[in-house]
């Protein structure tokens, strides 16, 4: 007779109990930090929820590829991802400048082209990949990372090029 092994949240709990530790190791000794070490093993472990009826005897072996693999993923796409164009810090400062260096970065955008704002609206605001963002153009994502980069490239030099505010001076006119 063969027995069907039960691998409901009893099983999970056993796996967890026993391997979590053996995770973190894994993890701290690929991360920089503890809690992305983890972070990592809390993934690992929403696999093993996940595919739970695939899950070998073996089990340690098995998590630590399914580490590997999301880590390998996380650094693609780290390497693969854009690059963050540098904005004002909203908590520290003076907030007029922040809003002006908002405005700033608003009035850029608004003179460049319908194509490179609508890349960079996708990949920024929208948080979509260079490959995701190629589905909704309608190009490759080798046209859409060429178009990004040069998207990025002319916005960071019409924010380069921009004119220096005009200054109003503060009390001290005369009466």
């Amino acid at each position: 007779m063969n027995v069907v092994e039960d691998r409901g949240a009893e099983w999970f709990r056993a796996v967890y109990a026993r391997h979590y530790p053996d995770v973190v190791r894994y993890g701290l000794r690929r991360l920089a930090a503890a809690g992305a070490a983890e972070e990592l093993a809390q993934e690992v472990f929403l696999v093993v929820w996940r595919r739970r009826w695939e899950v070998p005897p073996k089990t340690l072996p098995w998590l630590y590829g399914v580490a590997r693999r999301l880590l390998a993923n996380h650094w693609r796409a780290q390497r693969a991802g854009p690059r963050r164009v540098p904005l004002p810090d909203l908590a520290t400062g003076d907030p007029h400048e922040q809003v002006a260096g908002l405005i700033d970065v608003r009035a850029a955008l608004g003179r460049l082209s319908e194509d490179d704002q609508e890349i960079l609206r996708l990949v920024a605001w929208e948080q979509l990949t260079v490959g995701e963002a190629a589905v909704v153009l309608g190009c490759g994502a080798t046209a859409a990372k060429v178009r990004l980069h040069r998207a990025r490239r002319r916005l960071a030099a019409m924010l380069r090029d921009r004119p220096e505010p005009a200054t109003v001076p503060v009390g001290g006119g005369q009466r």
